[in-house]
């Protein structure tokens, strides 16, 4: 299944907050490249699924290329791509290639891997203003 449209922080990702930031900063438009493999329609696929689809709505507003594998129906690719436990994302581009293993439930740190900065919060009304 492809699907193409337009429109936290995390220690041990190999990748500063300095260097997060100006990823961003100098590629704040990129075309994302999305794997995901996942083993037939386990719940926790479907979730993985509907959560990975849900921000890629929400945030990759400029595109971005969903392929959706089956490792049952196409084990080969699994196989060439090192799958070693589903639901696994992989970020092909932009570069740096990178991999999240489980069901996609943590927004923030699905955005942090796939250098996604995350709309600032509304800043609440000043007390006493109504």
């Amino acid at each position: 299944m492809s699907h193409k449209s337009t429109g936290s922080s995390e220690i041990g990702l190999g990748i500063s907050a300095k260097a997060f930031q100006r990823a961003v900063a100098d590629n704040p438009r990129a075309h994302f490249v999305l794997k995901l493999y996942v083993s037939g329609m386990t719940p926790r696929s479907r979730r993985a699924i509907n959560n990975l689809q849900k921000l890629c709505k929400e945030y990759l507003l400029d595109g971005y290329d969903l392929e959706i594998i089956d490792i049952y129906q196409q084990p080969g690719l699994a196989k060439g791509a090192q799958i070693v436990a589903v639901p696994t994302l992989i970020k092909t581009l932009p570069l740096p290639l990178r991999r999240v293993i489980g069901d996609l439930s943590d927004p923030g740190r699905i955005l942090l891997v796939l250098g996604v900065a995350p709309a600032p919060a509304p800043a609440p009304a000043p007390a006493g203003l109504a």
